[in-house]
């Protein structure tokens, strides 16, 4: 019996030439990503280089296991690769042990609560509709299933954590597992008190710092490294690199947390994230790094300055780092129709929950805009307020066509004078 011959595909085969359909939607989302402002504050633009080690052939090798330890052969390099990450990790955020295989951030947060927790447990985190994080304990999220968590939210006056209000529930709930951290909270988080919390309670105190780790990477934002038990991360948002995340300890957890992400929630890393999280972290050491961080809260203040100027009202009156919550019950509209109108009009955001939000999470009262992604092509505060200026022009028209067409021209024209990375 005669076999037929298997050819592999050319090496220098493009994806235009192979895949011309995939080819064509990623060069749209090219031109779509420099032709529009990118608000979302969970988002950004990696670098040339990140890009080119997240799509290198190290994809290609299987690693489970961890450096010195895997369970395949032919890791000589992906071990150096991975030990390189870790070293740039501990050398940037100070950290004492570091984890950088965890897929991304759910896992690595998920990874914690098996690391110190048993089902039931009782964790202290910060409410979703708050500005806490889906996997903080929301009933959606298996955090919210699996262990007892009580949630703390802004105060009613000041919209702002009260940290009187966390020791009271810390005494009366006696959690095993504190989170600090957020998803959609413009000021700094007071981490001494925290752990003056945690300790009081005898509780793990957990940081997740997947939105602000950029801005702790430059300076621009009091890092948590020398409070936490434990901090999470994702490698994107402001810290500009790919879809990833990382786990930063102390020495005496490491074990708990290793034995959590691997074997105790997934199987091999991701080589080619684990390399392009170790070319974010090479340019985050890099002092301009800082001048990025130092711009992102800049322009996110001139931001929020702006659209208060227009009436608007921000969620704790202004913000500390890289992004602000608007709330448009005052405006009268809801924020999925102005996302969408937005969106039209070339600039990206995303519709968010509120505090004390009367309306369903699939149209809720907020709106979320960060700074990241445009601080990285180069905008500054001046690009910032007409930033503002122009979603008060699309709310102040009654979210009419001809204004949305008329903004989109000149959204699109601002972008091209700023390349993308």
């Amino acid at each position: 019996m005669q076999y037929p011959v298997i050819t592999a595909t050319p090496a220098a085969a493009s994806l235009s030439s192979t895949d011309p359909q995939l080819a064509a939607l990623l060069a749209a989302e090219d031109a779509r990503q420099h032709d529009k402002i990118r608000l979302i504050a969970s988002e950004n633009y990696a670098s040339a280089a990140v890009r080119e080690a997240s799509a290198s052939r190290i994809t290609n090798q299987y690693s489970e296991g961890y450096p010195g330890a895997r369970y395949y052969e032919g890791q000589q390099l992906v071990d150096q690769v991975e030990r390189v990450a870790i070293a740039r990790a501990k050398m940037l955020f100070g950290a004492e042990h570091v984890n950088v295989q965890p897929h991304s951030g759910s896992p690595a947060n998920l990874a914690i609560y098996l690391a110190f927790l048993k089902p039931g447990d009782t964790v202290l985190a910060m409410q979703l509709a708050h500005g806490g994080h889906l996997t903080h304990g929301s009933k959606a999220s298996i955090t919210g299933k699996y262990w007892n968590v009580v949630h703390y939210g802004l105060d009613p006056e000041t919209r702002l954590i009260n940290y009187a209000t966390i020791r009271e529930l810390a005494l009366q709930h006696r959690p095993k597992l504190l989170i600090a951290g957020h998803s959609a909270y413009s000021r700094q988080l007071d981490f001494a008190a925290f752990r003056a919390i945690a300790d009081e309670v005898g509780a793990i105190l957990m940081v997740d710092m997947a939105h602000f780790a950029g801005l702790v990477a430059g300076g621009a934002h009091p890092s948590p490294v020398p409070y936490a038990d434990v901090v999470t991360t994702t490698t994107h948002k402001s810290l500009r690199g790919p879809r990833g995340a990382m786990i930063l300890c102390r020495a005496e957890h490491a074990a708990k947390i290793d034995k959590a992400v691997f074997p105790g929630l997934q199987g091999g890393p991701h080589n080619a994230i684990t390399a392009a999280i170790a070319t974010t972290l090479h340019e985050a050491l890099r002092p301009e790094f800082a001048d990025y961080a130092a711009q992102c809260v800049a322009n996110a203040r001139a931001l929020a300055a702006g659209l208060i100027e227009h009436g608007f009202e921000i969620v704790t009156g202004g913000t500390d780092n890289h992004l602000v919550l608007v709330d448009l019950r005052n405006k009268g509209i809801a924020g999925k129709p102005l996302a969408a109108a937005l969106d039209r009009a070339g600039l990206v955001t995303n519709y968010n929950a509120v505090p004390w939000d009367d309306q369903p999470p699939q149209n809720p009262s907020g709106l979320r805009l960060g700074s990241p992604s445009m601080t990285t092509r180069g905008f500054r505060e001046a690009e910032f307020r007409r930033i503002a200026d122009w979603i008060a022009r699309v709310v102040d028209a009654g979210l009419d066509d001809a204004v949305i067409a008329q903004v989109a021209t000149e959204t699109q024209a601002l972008c091209a004078r700023f390349p993308m990375p």
